[in-house]
This record gives C-alpha cells, sequence and structure tokens, in this order.
C-alpha cells in the first residue's frame, strides 16, 4: 500500500513539472484538433446515426438517459466557469506572484478542485437536478429530446476518441518520456527499449478491442448506472492494459504477466485514479501521463526491492 500512495504522489508531482504539461498539452492539442476536424466534417453522418438508434428507445428510456446526460453536462459547464471566473478576476495577480512552472501547476490544481467542489455538490444535491431535468424533458416534444441528445451523443463520440487516442500516443512515445524521467529520479538505474515493437503492437490491439466493446455495448449508454459503470469500466481498462506493458517492458525488460499479477490492485488503482481526469476536458490530456509516471515509478519500487 505504501508503494501505491508513494506512486500516486510521485505521478501528481511530475505531471506538475513545467516540462511534463507542456510534453501532455502538445500532444492534447494536436489529438483534439485531428479529432474536432474529423467531427466536423463527419457531423451530419455523426448525428444521424444516433438519432437513428434513439428512435428506437422508448420514450421513458431516452427521457430518464437525456436527464442524467444534461446533469452531467452542466456539472461540466459549471467546472470549466468555476476556473474561467477564478482566472479572470485572480489571473493577473496570480501571474505577477508566480514564475511559468509554478503558474502551470496552479493551473491544474485549480481545475481538480474546482472539479471537486462541484462533484461535492452533485454528490448531496445531484438526485435533485437529475429530477429538475427529468421533468423539463417531460414538457418538451420528443422530437426536440432525441435532438439535443443526439447532439450530446455526438460530442461523446469525439471525446471518446481523442482519449483513446491520448492513451495510444502515450504509449506511443513511452520510451523518450520514460527515459527523461529516469534520468531525472534515477540516474543510475538499468531500463530497457529493446520491447518497444511488441507494446506498440499490444497497444494497436487494445485499442482495437476498446472500439469493438464501445461499438457492441453502445446501447447500454441509454441505461443509467451500468452507462456509467461501463464507461469508465473501458477507461479503467484501456488504460491499465496499454501503459502497464509499455512502462513494465522498460523498467523490467521481459514483461512477465505472472509477476504482473502480483501487483494487480496498484495497477488497477493507479489507472482508475488517471482515468478520473476523463471526466474533466483539458484535464484529461494528463490521465495518460499520470499513470504512466506512477506505474514507472510503482515498477521501479517493487523491482529495487526485489533485488
Amino acid at each position: 500500500m505504501q508503494d501505491f500512495m508513494d506512486a500516486v504522489v510521485f505521478g501528481l508531482k511530475e505531471i506538475l513539472r513545467g516540462s511534463t504539461m507542456k510534453f501532455a498539452m502538445l500532444s492534447g492539442i494536436v489529438v483534439s484538433a485531428v479529432w474536432v476536424a474529423i467531427g466536423l466534417f463527419f457531423w451530419n453522418d455523426i448525428i444521424s446515426l444516433t438519432s437513428s438508434i434513439l428512435t428506437l428507445l422508448p420514450f421513458s428510456m431516452l427521457r430518464s438517459n437525456g436527464a442524467w446526460m444534461l446533469s452531467t453536462f452542466l456539472w461540466l459547464q459549471l467546472v470549466l466557469v468555476t476556473f474561467a471566473l477564478i482566472f479572470a478576476f485572480f489571473g493577473n495577480m496570480i501571474v505577477e506572484k508566480l514564475d511559468r512552472e509554478r503558474y502551470a501547476s496552479f493551473s491544474l490544481t485549480v481545475g481538480l478542485l474546482s472539479a471537486l467542489f462541484w462533484s461535492v455538490v452533485w454528490f448531496f444535491e445531484g438526485s435533485y437536478i437529475y429530477a429538475q431535468f427529468l421533468k423539463l424533458l417531460t414538457w418538451l416534444p420528443f422530437e426536440t429530446i432525441e435532438k439535443g441528445i443526439s447532439y450530446l451523443i455526438g460530442f461523446y463520440i469525439i471525446y471518446t476518441a481523442i482519449i483513446v487516442s491520448l492513451i495510444f500516443v502515450t504509449s506511443m512515445f513511452s520510451n523518450p518520456f520514460l527515459r527523461e524521467i529516469r534520468e531525472k529520479h534515477f540516474p543510475y538505474d538499468v531500463m530497457y527499449d529493446e520491447y518497444k515493437s511488441k507494446t506498440i503492437q499490444k497497444t494497436l490491439r487494445d485499442a482495437g478491442i476498446f472500439t469493438l466493446v464501445s461499438i457492441v455495448s453502445f446501447p447500454l449508454l441509454f441505461v443509467p448506472v451500468i452507462n456509467f459503470i461501463l464507461l469508465v469500466g473501458l477507461w479503467v481498462w484501456l488504460m491499465k492494459d496499454t501503459l502497464t506493458t509499455d512502462t513494465a517492458a522498460f523498467v523490467f525488460g521481459e514483461v512477465n504477466k505472472e509477476k504482473l499479477k502480483e501487483y494487480r490492485v496498484g495497477i488497477w488503482g493507479i489507472s482508475l485514479i488517471g482515468s478520473l481526469f476523463n471526466f474533466v476536458p483539458v484535464f484529461n490530456v494528463f490521465g495518460p501521463y499520470f499513470s504512466e509516471l506512477a506505474m514507472f515509478y510503482y515498477f521501479q519500487e517493487k523491482r529495487a526491492r526485489e533485488v
């Protein structure tokens, strides 16, 4: 447990470093720009597909799921607005007192605290907010509800594609990224680069499995509670299965699957925390890097104890 907690702290500290934040933000901007462009080009096709699926659902299920999605969307908007207002009123004062690296760290901290604050509000008042949206959707015509939810699902599809691509990019550039971390914190420890080709093949396979399961289980996104469990479960699985292999290969060399099973509690825990970043746009770019950094430290500590 101590190794797990130390790994989480290490991951959080490292993503607050200026160089790590720059690397994460650059990859996030490029990946997001690509998928936004693709989404705009195929937007009408996406909406047509989602609308055709929604027509097959009973109105009660559509209304219930729509209320849940609108509640989530409102939470997201409040997080982003709170973040923007803090910097609108205090931005200049903050810039004057903090250097660039500490300013970047402060920005991420403010975003995470905003998400935490509104999560607490939703924990106590979420059922009331959901009930109000349910009433609103009862008054609106079916066509209006169907169109609105089709747009929300369209955004969800693009956002999910961004998340998967960010995990893929993190995996692709894991060696140079982890090499820099090693030189900073473990300069005398031996690491391995020769297993990269194998991990790339596994990353492509994982992305394919994720996409296939997402398509097959798409109808479950309209079932409250199950949709949340499915969504988080897929994110955690993809992050765990992809980044664990990359990081373990870098630290241990040949990956011993039986050995990794001994660390499964820590691995799943780190992947879960990393996946929680996905609930806040912009900050979701740090999720894969946090997981990779925390796993790197976790495996490094486990290897050191075995020597």
